[in-house]
């Protein structure tokens, strides 16, 4: 396929670019810069693809659609086999997450938070690193996730598997979702959610539904549903409506959602401060958000967002992959088993290296 040797060209001669399949998408896209420009969004009026931080504080990157070449293009590649992955514990990683999470439960018991999102860093040496291959694998395991590769010479190389939607607008209409809880993927029929769970996931779409009310109206909760991505269960909840044409813009949604609870807590200033000064390492784009921004649909002036939130990721640094992995803490929550759900859910990235 062109695309993939774009890609190989593209990083080798370092220029930037993304390309990424939509969910359960049979076509793969990308953006590829006309030069190495390091360009920031402004007011989310531009038309792209955008790659925003976790910090809101932080600049958000921005191919824009006039610098760039885009290709799309029908999928298809050979079948290539993943390697065997076993996991070996880091017993000081596990005892640094342990203690930050036991801190967290300590505050939420003081009142200081309803829920906070902890997440870790893990660095894995590679051996050797196809980045095409890599990424094949990436589409070929998760149909049903946001797969994306994005380079810029300036900010490093990212690719993810994401299953989370943060948000979906076209015209006026515009489509979300809370999407928490987690456990391994067994049989679909007979899942089974514990209260802690059921709690964690209702925190999130009341968030959603409380910070939306004022900027929009016809708002449809769906009903709760398990939905699989990897190896993993989730719950989600879908909720959409219509924008107030008077007082809502894009940017305006955007910061009503961004962070929700899913990746960051309750409530979110708190949740967020709590994060800066105890997780101990800097998430960059990891729980931040990327996706197309303001494309005009073929044939028509109608422009369409779709945004995503960026989990199931890592950064590769030379020869090295750093995952990024977390889970919400609630009062109920136990330490062990929020390490043991940071296992399960790297082993999304550690799948394909």
């Amino acid at each position: 396929m062109k695309i993939f040797a774009k890609i190989e060209n593209s990083y080798q001669k370092k220029q930037p670019f993304v390309v990424y399949r939509k969910p359960e998408s049979t076509y793969i896209a990308g953006f590829f810069q006309k030069n190495d420009v390091l360009n920031v969004l402004n007011d989310f009026s531009e038309s792209g693809f955008v790659f925003a931080p976790f910090d809101s504080s932080k600049k958000t990157i921005f191919f824009p659609e006039n610098d760039t070449d885009f290709i799309s293009e029908k999928l298809h590649f050979d079948y290539l086999k993943n390697k065997e992955n076993v996991f070996e514990e880091n017993s000081i990683q596990r005892e640094n997450h342990l203690k930050v999470v036991q801190n967290a439960i300590n505050e939420i018991a003081n009142g200081t938070f309803k829920k906070v999102v902890i997440s870790r860093n893990e660095v894995i040496k590679l051996n050797d690193f196809n980045l095409v291959e890599v990424y094949q694998k990436l589409l070929q395991n998760y149909p049903t996730a946001f797969v994306y590769i994005w380079f810029h010479p300036k900010v490093g190389l990212w690719l993810g598997a994401t299953p989370e939607t943060l948000l979906k607008i076209e015209n006026l209409d515009f489509e979300t979702m809370s999407l928490a809880a987690t456990q391994t993927a067994n049989d679909l029929d007979n899942v089974v959610w514990q209260q802690k769970e059921l709690i964690e996931q209702g925190l999130v779409t009341d968030f959603i539904q409380n910070q939306l009310k004022n900027l929009a109206w016809n708002l449809k909760i769906s009903p709760i549903e398990t939905i699989k991505a990897g190896n993993l269960f989730h719950l989600r909840t879908k909720v959409s409506g219509k924008l107030n044409t008077e007082n809502s813009v894009l940017k305006d949604l955007i910061e009503a959602l961004h962070p929700t609870p899913a990746v960051c807590g309750l409530p979110r200033n708190e949740s967020k401060k709590y994060i800066l000064e105890n997780e101990n390492y800097d998430r960059e784009f990891y729980t931040g958000f990327l996706g197309e921004l303001n494309l005009k649909k073929t044939n028509s002036d109608v422009k369409k967002s779709m945004l995503y939130v960026n989990l199931r990721c890592m950064k590769i640094t030379k020869m090295t992959a750093n995952l990024f992995i977390g889970g919400g803490i609630i009062k109920d929550s136990d330490p062990e088993k929020e390490w043991q759900e940071t296992v399960s859910k790297s082993k999304t990235m550690r799948l394909v290296l």
